[in-house]
């Protein structure tokens, strides 16, 4: 975290410049490759991707029904708590939003209808490594099952053992994914988008991620699948006065901060006393 008082007007320009932009075309050859590789190799091509990215030595993608219901043995009661209590308020929110189907004649004869069906093979990316986005589990697969979604999977990237943070596979216990898979970067979206022998393709890939990522989705459209939208690297501006509170500021400032080195987090502030609280709070 740096902080800077008082810059001049001459710095605001290079201080606001989004991180890394000048190496998208590098991003995107190499997202190219990646994929292309995928499509062409399958599962041999991911194991050798997650062990130059993560170290992480595969022989089964799957996540087993044993992993998946240890996780909960591996949280607090707290943090089980608090995941079960985030996927029923979110589960409460969109059902509120359910289409009813219209039905309207507006000639004698001529019927005309909308109605709402859900994705077939839909596809969740959840960020792992240093931040495991268990929150994301949720906020993407409870209104993937309340739309009625036949089939849902989700991939997110393992450590280096080869295993998946408990409270990602609780969350996903908890919002009824069908099926979970150990792989992540560009390389899960390749999965995805093409299919390999382990990991099926979908219809619909949603999810954050990082700069690979999100270019792997945007490359990913070029192949017939869809994405819900680019969402990352992501930025904030938190601008805050004497009366905010601390913890509020820092939650807002990291939950982009998260998602990658190319995030950017901005805070203005007013008060000396903020920023000195603040690096000890975040």
């Amino acid at each position: 975290m740096e902080i800077l008082r008082y810059p001049d007007r001459h710095e605001w320009s290079r201080l606001t410049a989004r991180a890394m932009a000048s190496q998208a075309s590098q991003v995107a050859a190499t997202v190219r490759s990646i994929m292309d590789d995928v499509a062409s190799r399958g599962d041999e091509a991911l194991r050798e991707y997650e062990l130059r990215f993560t170290g992480s030595s595969l022989s089964d993608f799957a996540v087993s029904d044993e992993e998946i219901e240890r996780a909960s043995s591996l949280l607090s009661p707290a943090l089980r708590h608090a995941i079960e209590s985030a996927a029923q308020n979110i589960a409460d929110f969109h059902r509120a939003e359910i289409p009813s189907p219209v039905t309207v004649e507006t000639q004698p004869g001529v019927i005309c209808m909308q109605r709402p069906v859900a994705i077939e093979r839909v596809g969740l990316y959840i960020p792992g490594g240093n931040s495991p986005l268990f929150s994301t589990v949720l906020m993407l697969a409870v209104p993937a099952v309340i739309a009625g979604c036949p089939y849902i999977e989700l991939c997110t990237p393992a450590g280096s053992d080869g295993n998946i943070h408990p409270a990602i596979l609780y969350a996903a216990k908890v919002a009824g994914v069908g099926r979970i898979f150990r792989t992540g970067g560009a390389q899960a979206i390749a999965a995805m988008t093409f299919g390999t022998e382990s990991i099926p393709r979908v219809d619909k890939i949603f999810g954050p991620g990082n700069r690979y990522v999100m270019e792997a989705k945007q490359q990913a459209t070029l192949h017939g699948c869809a994405i819900d939208m680019p969402a990352g690297p992501s930025e904030v501006l938190v601008i805050a006065d004497s009366n905010a509170n601390p913890t509020f500021v820092a939650s807002d400032f990291l939950s982009q901060a998260e998602h990658g080195p190319d995030s950017q987090s901005i805070l203005l502030t007013t008060s000396e006393k903020l920023l000195d609280i603040l690096p000890g709070v975040i």
